[in-house]
């Protein structure tokens, strides 16, 4: 990957700390003014993804990630992106289709199988999702770090359906079980 170089790198850093801010108007014009040549770079590509996201434009943060994802196959985000943005239009059933594939493409990344969780948690197949966040699980290191995610689950209303069941081992301190 080439390096950006200014002035469109100092337009895209001012983007990005617009974006920290909080500021997505600000931000949308900082990133306005980076080269038309660089719009397919997959850092600028990546930052358009999260402007969308934040400004909520899921149609259009669906295509960026869709460009992102033909740029850089090999990159977990562009495939975690483009299912986020297809579940928030409530094309959850899509999301995950398009994010199964990356299962095998990136074994280790806990991502994948989490937020495959949440999909089929949304889509009611709750055994479905059992199954997927044991998997996110048996990739955490250590208990501590499983208790952690259990934790994270219990705030993630996409996982709703299955808090009762998250509550119960929380309680119990421990990660492991046969079943979610």
């Amino acid at each position: 990957m080439s390096p950006i170089e200014p002035p469109d790198s100092h337009l895209l850093n001012a983007a990005t700390g617009w974006l920290m801010l909080g500021n997505a108007v600000e931000s949308r014009a900082e990133f306005q003014q980076i080269g038309a040549g660089l719009r397919e770079h997959p850092l600028v590509l990546e930052f358009e993804w999260r402007l969308l996201a934040a400004e909520r434009r899921w149609l259009a943060a669906v295509a960026a990630s869709g460009r992102l994802l033909r740029v850089c196959p090999d990159d977990v985000n562009a495939w975690v992106h483009r299912s986020y943005a297809l579940h928030e239009l409530r094309r959850t059933r899509e999301a995950f289709a398009q994010l199964l594939p990356a299962i095998k493409r990136f074994p280790k990344e806990t991502i994948i199988p989490y937020n495959l969780a949440c999909y089929t948690c949304q889509l009611g197949d709750l055994k479905a999702a059992r199954k997927w966040l044991e998997q996110t699980l048996a990739l955490d290191r250590g208990d501590e770090e499983k208790l952690q995610r259990l934790r994270v689950a219990l705030e993630d209303s996409d996982l709703k359906a299955l808090w009762p069941e998250l509550k119960r081992r929380v309680a119990k301190g421990t990660a492991d079980d046969a079943a979610v």
